[in-house]
C-alpha cells in the first residue's frame, strides 16, 4: 500500500528499510524522502515504524513437538 503518495513509498518499502537498521521517522525521511512535501504520511510512516519495530522486537516463540 503507497504511504507517501508524493514519492510513492509504499509499506514494504518502509519495512525493509526498517529491517535495515533505520530506527527512527528522521532515518525514514532522509532514506526515503517520506514526509518531505506534504507531510501528510507522516502518522502513517510512524505506525509502520512502531508496529515493525515491535514486531521486530518480539522474540519469536515456536514450539517444537
Amino acid at each position: 500500500m503507497i504511504i507517501c503518495h508524493c514519492h510513492a513509498v509504499n509499506d514494504r518499502q518502509i519495512k525493509e528499510a526498517i529491517e535495515n537498521g533505520i530506527d527512527t521517522v528522521r532515518g525514514l525521511h532522509r532514506e526515503l524522502k517520506v514526509g518531505s512535501t506534504c507531510g501528510r504520511c507522516l502518522p502513517q510512516v510512524r505506525r509502520v515504524l512502531e508496529t515493525t519495530l515491535l514486531q521486530i522486537a518480539e522474540p519469536t516463540t515456536k514450539q517444537v513437538a
